[in-house]
């Protein structure tokens, strides 16, 4: 999933997976594949960075799965809103 905010300044989670394309005219909008659209305060570029993190995420854990490397790690209580690919060091390692 990945995190837009509406104009209202609530944010949620959309299922990239969903989306078929990203339009901005001047407000950002997310169109579903099944129809439903979604007006966002992210740029077009921003949504687009946030889908290709997403996907490199899932690459990335695949890859540490199939060399058995692949540990669960929750995310620091600080990292509100922050996407990274890198996995979040442990309280230990900082």
């Amino acid at each position: 999933m990945i995190r837009v905010t509406r104009l209202n300044g609530e944010q949620f989670a959309l299922n990239p997976d969903l989306i078929e394309r990203v339009e901005g005219h001047p407000d950002t909008v997310a169109f579903l594949v099944d129809g439903t659209k979604y007006v966002v305060k992210e740029t077009v570029e921003e949504v687009l960075r946030e889908i290709v993190e997403y996907r490199a995420g899932i690459l990335a854990t695949s890859y540490e799965m199939d060399r058995g490397e692949y540990r669960v790690q929750a995310p620091p209580a600080d990292s509100a809103g922050v996407s990274s690919v890198v996995p979040f060091p442990s309280r230990e390692e900082r």
